[in-house]
């Protein structure tokens, strides 16, 4: 979306993505390797999530694998400010692209496009081009829980201001699949930081490969038997941040 983009055009694309799923079904669906990661089944409606890089990359590929089920379901996703994320590498984390709506370039105009997008997408991704002013924040929480969306934020520079429901925060990590000079990058080991209200209040911690030998998400022990299989040669990684 160009910076110019008027509010007008910006309802139509609202309207266009409008949802196809039942908003009286309070959680959308996640893969099940991300079930670890919250408490009830699946994402909440009305709720925020933030993820963010704390130590080790890998916060776009998890806010990417957040939408894949719900998206192969038939909600409809959205993810402004999110520059070239990697269209195979999304397809592999199992997002449908056909329910995914990219805005890349929504500029300083990003928080009026994430309030249009809500008013008619299940989940919109968003990741702030700069320090966001905590009137804008709250504005787009309320929205959030007023049209029954999610709000993932991919945190980079600069922090959410506001309390987030779920917070997701990638502390360590390290590739696997590059040796002695050679090879290719094969997948992902993560530790994922969990927090957040009520159910998640209680911080903890969770390992998986993000993402594993096919592109996806995997749990670690899970990753760890797939990895004794025998191997059928080596394949090139799509790569999210």
């Amino acid at each position: 979306m160009d910076p110019h983009t008027t509010p007008a055009a910006m309802a139509t694309l609202s309207l266009r993505a409008r949802p196809t799923s039942d908003r009286r079904d309070q959680i959308l669906p996640l893969a099940p390797p991300l079930l670890c990661l919250v408490a009830g089944g699946g994402l909440q409606r009305g709720s925020v999530v933030t993820v963010g890089n704390e130590g080790a990359q890998g916060a776009t590929t998890l806010t990417f694998a957040l939408l894949g089920a719900a998206s192969k379901q038939g909600s409809w996703c959205a993810a402004v400010g999110v520059v070239d994320p990697g269209i195979l590498a999304l397809a592999e984390l199992g997002v449908d692209l056909d329910h995914l709506v990219l805005v890349p370039g929504a500029g300083e105009r990003w928080a009026d496009a994430v309030a249009f997008l809500l008013d008619g997408v299940d989940i919109v991704l968003v990741c702030p081009p700069g320090p966001v002013r905590p009137g804008v924040a709250r504005r787009l929480v309320a929205r959030t829980r007023q049209r029954s969306a999610v709000l993932v934020v991919l945190v980079r520079r600069w922090p959410w201001p506001e309390g987030p429901d779920l917070r997701l925060a990638i502390t360590a990590g390290r590739w696997e699949g590059v040796g002695q000079g050679f090879g290719h990058l094969q997948r992902r080991h993560v530790v994922i930081e969990t927090s957040g209200r009520r159910a998640a209040t209680r911080s903890r911690q969770v390992q998986m490969w993000l993402p594993d030998g096919s592109g996806m998400a995997a749990e670690a022990e899970e990753a760890e038997e797939a990895a004794e299989e025998p191997a059928r040669g080596p394949a090139a990684r799509h790569l999210v941040p």
